[in-house]
């Protein structure tokens, strides 16, 4: 914590910093000993974004109070990232993808969610409409339709992640995207781009052709 406190925390390691989440180590260990545990157990700090709670329980030194306090840690992140910048502007697929990835790419159950955009294509709004299991999840074009009227956007951009690793779109996917697109065109709402997100890669439908 005095070195958190000197050079701050773009100063620390990662492992100096998840031992100032933790707080405190526990008897015969401190907290920089239990978070390199806790991040060699995981796979590194990329790991922990996909790490359930019950998984971390089961690293030594790590009960349900320490474990729960990482789990806040990482969502509050994720939260940060999500924050809508006035600012960003998605003008195409790449964009998208630099923008969505590090906030849903790398998630253990799928989920899917709409990026409402104005006549400009910047970023009103960011949601996710829908969390699934393990490898499914469900999405309705009336919802999606619904959410992004209320919004008050000129387009949108929906996207669902693949535990799995494999942005490769299912033949639902590519059912739900037909759907999505035929609704937009009723509601004068233009569906821009279906992005299927993996750990560190996606697929477009618009790259592909698709839309």
């Amino acid at each position: 914590r005095v070195k958190l406190r000197r050079l701050g925390p773009a100063g620390l390691g990662d492992n100096e910093l998840l031992a100032a989440v933790l707080g405190h180590g526990s008897q015969n260990e401190s907290a920089l000993d239990i978070a390199n545990r806790v991040l060699c157990h995981a796979g590194g700090v990329h790991g922990l974004t996909r790490a359930l709670e019950g998984h971390l329980q089961g690293v030594a030194g790590v009960g349900p109070a320490m474990s729960a306090r990482i789990m806040a840690a990482i969502e509050l992140g994720r939260r940060t990232l999500a924050l809508p910048d006035a600012r960003t502007r998605l003008g195409g697929p790449r964009d998208v993808a630099r923008y969505l990835l590090p906030r849903y790419g790398a998630r253990s159950v799928e989920q899917f969610g709409v990026v409402q955009l104005d006549a400009r294509q910047r970023v009103l709004l960011t949601a996710l409409l829908s969390v699934g299991t393990l490898d499914e999840t469900l999405a309705h074009p009336r919802e999606v339709f619904r959410m992004a009227t209320a919004g008050g956007a000129a387009a949108i951009v929906v996207f669902h992640n693949h535990p799995s690793g494999d942005p490769t779109p299912s033949e639902d996917d590519v059912a739900l995207t037909a759907r999505l697109v035929e609704a937009g065109a009723i509601m004068g709402i233009d569906v821009l781009d279906h992005m299927v997100l993996a750990d560190a890669c996606y697929y477009s439908f618009k790259e592909h052709g698709r839309l």
